[in-house]
Parts: structure tokens; C-alpha cells; sequence
């Protein structure tokens, strides 16, 4: 995550340890000792014994960068590198939180847990897309920036990914919160003192993702030149806000009204 991936049942007892989205929790320095390239290639290394699992992610690593750079408009300023732990130790020595499945670390930093080799392998091909989702945009707007809100960062690494890190949380699910009040309000922007959270909104993590996710496609299909060319005057530096407003020509206030959640 700049991120990192919950399972349903921890979600209540680490609200306060999300400092952004799939978050950002305080991670010790990464040590790369125990880790291996990959035969045949370097932009996966591995612990030992992890070799299988290593090769799977780089079979699905080549498909999951070319989405990126398709989605965000421009290619990866410097080569993605996935570090693999193969086991539960290896894990939580890089992210100590529990919890997680993935995250990007502080240093373009990529690491994935064996729980995505073992009991939610299928979960794989779409946490690595969103995580390098925010890789990309890391590299050029700096670690999870708090110039984008938080809602946008989630929303464009599950557009990325098919809707990977929010399969926590159905379409109807994320509708019955939406119905009920509990909505992302999407003209709320975020700064670095005040980030808002799926707790701000009273929702779930993966209502929040599937929300975001929702808003993201909504925005790309009403006009996806323009969201194209959007993206791209992100990643550039410009404002949020006026990227918005250049594109669509009304506020993101108004295209949050204009926006309907539908389950169906």
C-alpha cells in the first residue's frame, strides 16, 4: 500500500494505525540481507525458498507494469523491484503491523507477504497492479503525497488492479453505506496534517476502496480522454483541484453530487 491489505476481522482493532488509505505505519529500515534475485530476473528478489512464489510474480509482473503505465499515462521512471517473503518471519521484520498482505516502503520499496502465495494466492495478479499503482505515482509525486486525497490514491490503484485491494467489500455492500449516509465526500481534499481516512467517513476500509474505485471509473468513463490527460497533468505537478476542473469543467464538488452508487 503505500499500502497494506487487512483481512476482515482486523479491521476494527487497526483504524488507528492507518496514517492513508492502505497506509503508511511507521516501518523499520528495510534490510535487505536474505534476499536473492531471481534467475533471469533481477526485478524480483527472494527470500530462501521462495523461488516458486518469486516466479510467479514475475510472470504476472511484466502484464501488471504494462497496466500501469497504460492507466497512468506514462512509464515507470525507474524499474520496479518486488521483494518476496516466503515466510510470515520475513514479513513482519519489514512491516510490523500485522494485518497486512503488501505494502510499498519508504524507498520504492515493494514487498509482498506469503499469505499471497498461500490462502489468497488469488489475490496476487490485483495487489501487485494496485501496489504499483502507488509506486508510480510515488516516483513522481513523492510517497503517498498528501497533494492527492486519499480516496484518489486507493481509487486509481483499484482502477489500475479491476478493483484489487477492494474485494473485501461488494458493489452492494459499498451501496448500502453509500444509501445509509456513510459516503466518501469527495470535495473534502486532504492536507499533511489532516489526512481523511474510511473512519472519517464511518465506513470500512474496503467500503472506502470500492467507493474510490467506483468514483474513479465513473470520472474515466464520463470523459476518458480527458481523464487521461488528467492523470498526466497530475503526475506533472499540477493542482488537484484545477486538474479537475480543467477536465470537466465544473467543481468536484458538483461531480461528487452528479455521481450515483449503484450496485447493480
Amino acid at each position: 500500500m503505500n499500502v497494506g491489505f487487512v483481512s476482515p476481522t482486523l479491521l476494527a482493532g487497526l483504524f488507528t494505525l492507518f496514517l492513508a488509505g492502505c497506509a503508511t505505519p511507521r516501518l523499520s529500515a528495510f534490510p535487505a540481507e536474505g534476499f536473492t534475485p531471481l534467475n533471469n530476473d533481477a526485478r524480483v528478489w527472494h527470500e530462501l525458498g521462495g523461488e516458486a512464489y518469486a516466479g510467479e510474480v514475475s510472470r504476472l509482473l511484466g502484464p501488471a507494469i504494462n497496466k500501469v503505465e497504460s492507466v497512468h499515462g506514462l512509464p515507470f521512471e525507474r524499474l520496479p523491484r518486488v521483494y518476496v517473503c516466503s515466510t510470515p518471519p520475513c514479513f513482519s521484520r519489514l512491516v510490523p503491523i500485522p494485518g497486512y498482505t503488501a505494502a510499498v516502503l519508504p524507498g520504492e520499496i515493494l514487498t509482498l507477504s506469503p499469505k499471497l502465495d498461500l490462502e489468497e494466492n488469488e489475490r496476487l495478479p490485483g495487489i501487485l497492479a494496485h501496489e504499483l499503482s502507488h509506486l508510480h505515482l510515488g516516483q513522481r509525486l513523492g510517497h503517498y503525497t498528501a497533494d492527492l486525497p486519499i480516496w484518489f490514491h486507493e481509487g486509481l490503484a483499484s482502477l489500475v488492479a479491476d478493483g484489487g485491494g477492494a474485494e473485501f467489500s461488494s458493489d452492494e455492500d459499498a451501496c448500502n453505506a453509500w444509501d445509509s449516509g456513510r459516503r466518501i465526500d469527495f470535495a473534502q481534499l486532504d492536507t499533511a496534517k489532516k489526512r481523511h481516512r474510511a473512519a472519517d467517513f464511518k465506513m470500512s476500509i474496503h467500503q472506502f476502496y470500492r467507493q474510490a474505485w467506483r468514483f474513479l471509473q465513473y470520472l474515466q468513463r464520463r470523459d476518458p480522454g480527458g481523464f487521461a490527460a488528467m492523470l498526466r497533468d497530475l503526475q506533472a505537478g499540477k493542482p488537484f483541484l484545477d486538474a479537475v476542473a480543467d477536465t470537466y469543467r465544473i467543481s468536484l464538488e458538483r461531480l461528487g453530487l452528479e455521481f450515483e452508487f449503484d450496485s447493480r
